[in-house]
C-alpha cells in the first residue's frame, strides 16, 4: 500500500530496523502463548478504528505481519493520511493464525502512536488554516522512532526541520554563552559546516536586532509575548524566516500563525501523544 499523494512513503529499510527491534523487545525467546493455537491454523481478521484519526504508520503494521508470515494477505480500505471515521473498518488481514496473534501487538503498537502523532499534527494545521505559518515537528521524539514519528507529521500535513544534531545547526542561549557571543557562533558555525543551514535562537528584540546582522537561515523566537512576536515581524520585514517556538498549544497556535511569523515548532506533535484507539479481532478460517 502506499501512502497519500505528496507524502513520501517510508524508507523500507528503516521499517526494518524498527520492527526487528520492536520483535526483539517482545518476542524474547519465543511466543509462548500462541503455541496454544493449531500449527498451520488459518485466520481473518479485521482491524477498526474506533474513534476519528489521521492514519499513518501503515508500512510498520505491513511489515510486522509479513515478518510472521510473508504470505499474509493484507488489504486496506484506507491510506497513510488519509481521516478515518470511528467505527471505520480499515484493513482487513489473511494468514496463518499464529503469526497474526504474535504479530497483533508490535502492528497496533506502531499504527496507534504514528496515527495519533498525525491525528494531532492535522489538528495544529487547521488551526493555522488562512495563514501563511507552517507547522514544524522537533526533536521531541520518542527514543528510537523519531523518523517514524516525522514521517506521521508529514501524514498529517505538518512539516519536518532537522532530523538531529548533524544536519542542520541550531544556535540556543548556552550555545551562544559558550561561543563568546551571538556573532561568534554563527561565524564558527559558517566557518566549520558551510553547507548546513543556520538558525539562531532570541529572546529579546534586542538580541533579534543582532541574529539580523549575522543573516543566519532562520531565526527563532523563544517564548515571545504576542505583541513582540508581531513587532519582530514587523522588524524582520521578510528578510530572514521567522519561527516562535515555546509553549504552543492549540488554543494558542492560531494567533501565533496571525502576528506573521513563517514556521511554528510544536513539540506536543511528537511528545504529548495518546494512542488511537484501535481494534483487532481475529476469525478462524
Amino acid at each position: 500500500m502506499s501512502s497519500t499523494p505528496g507524502v513520501a512513503s517510508p524508507a523500507k529499510a528503516q521499517v526494518a530496523v524498527d520492527v526487528e527491534r520492536a520483535f526483539e523487545e517482545d518476542f524474547g525467546t519465543g511466543d509462548v502463548t500462541a503455541e496454544l493455537l493449531p500449527i498451520g491454523a488459518r485466520a481473518r481478521a479485521e482491524l477498526t478504528c474506533r474513534e476519528d484519526a489521521v492514519l499513518a504508520g501503515s508500512a510498520w503494521f505491513d511489515a510486522c505481519f509479513r515478518k510472521m508470515d510473508p504470505q499474509t494477505r493484507i488489504e486496506w480500505d484506507a491510506r497513510d493520511g488519509g481521516r478515518i471515521s470511528a467505527g471505520t473498518v480499515i484493513c482487513r488481514l489473511s494468514g496463518n493464525a499464529r503469526g497474526l496473534v504474535s504479530a497483533e501487538r508490535p502492528a497496533l503498537n506502531f499504527l496507534q502512536l504514528l496515527s495519533a502523532t498525525a491525528t494531532v499534527t492535522a489538528e495544529y494545521v487547521a488551526a493555522v488554516s488562512g495563514t501563511n505559518a507552517r507547522v514544524l515537528d522537533t526533536r521531541k521524539t520518542v527514543p528510537g522512532l523519531r523518523l517514524a514519528q516525522k514521517y506521521a507529521v508529514r501524514c498529517g500535513g505538518g512539516h519536518n526541520q532537522r532530523i538531529g544534531l548533524y544536519d542542520a545547526i541550531l544556535i540556543k542561549e548556552n550555545h551562544i554563552v559558550a561561543a563568546g557571543g551571538l556573532v561568534a557562533a554563527v561565524q564558527s558555525a559558517r566557518r566549520l559546516h558551510p553547507a548546513l543551514p543556520v538558525e539562531v535562537e532570541v529572546e529579546s528584540l534586542e538580541e533579534l536586532v543582532e541574529a539580523l546582522g549575522t543573516s543566519p537561515d532562520r531565526i527563532m523566537l523563544d517564548n515571545f509575548p504576542l505583541a513582540l512576536m508581531a513587532e519582530a515581524v514587523r522588524l524582520t520585514a521578510g528578510r530572514i524566516p521567522l519561527e516562535a517556538s515555546g509553549n504552543v498549544d492549540l488554543d494558542s497556535i492560531g494567533e501565533i500563525a496571525r502576528t506573521g511569523v513563517d514556521y511554528i515548532s510544536v513539540g506536543a506533535l511528537t511528545k504529548h501523544v495518546r494512542a488511537v484507539d484501535l481494534s483487532l479481532r481475529l476469525h478462524l478460517d
